[in-house]
């Protein structure tokens, strides 16, 4: 995964352009895309900072997590079924949610799909 440059640079190709710099021409100087240079320049506007934002992390989850219980019930009523099944019968009813988000659900709340042969 990618880290974010650092604050000080940031600040140091901000400062050139204030200068008087173009946001090229502090690009090329200081090893950074124009492109970056632009966005430094408009979140220090936004937000007075230059700070960087979160990287990477889970930011949906939530989403399948606020309907647990109905999962859960699903998944006690119907322990032979599969992923889609479930993703369909979610749908129905309105939850948009993928199979693999459905998985990692399954994953975080300790419950297996995997089918297998009676012990012997």
């Amino acid at each position: 995964m990618s880290k974010a440059l650092s604050i000080d640079l940031r600040i140091r190709v901000l400062a050139a352009v204030e200068g008087g710099a173009s946001h090229r021409e502090a690009a090329e100087r200081f090893g950074v895309s124009a492109a970056s240079v632009s966005r430094w320049r408009s979140l220090q506007l936004r937000q007075g900072n230059v700070r960087p934002g979160p990287l990477g992390g889970d930011r949906s989850s939530h989403k399948i997590e606020a309907h647990a219980d109905l999962i859960m019930a699903w998944l006690g009523e119907h322990r032979d079924g599969t992923l889609f099944e479930l993703r369909d019968t979610l749908a129905a009813q309105g939850i948009i949610a993928s199979k693999s988000a459905l998985h990692r659900f399954l994953v975080r709340h300790d419950q297996t799909r995997k089918k297998r042969l009676a012990m012997r």
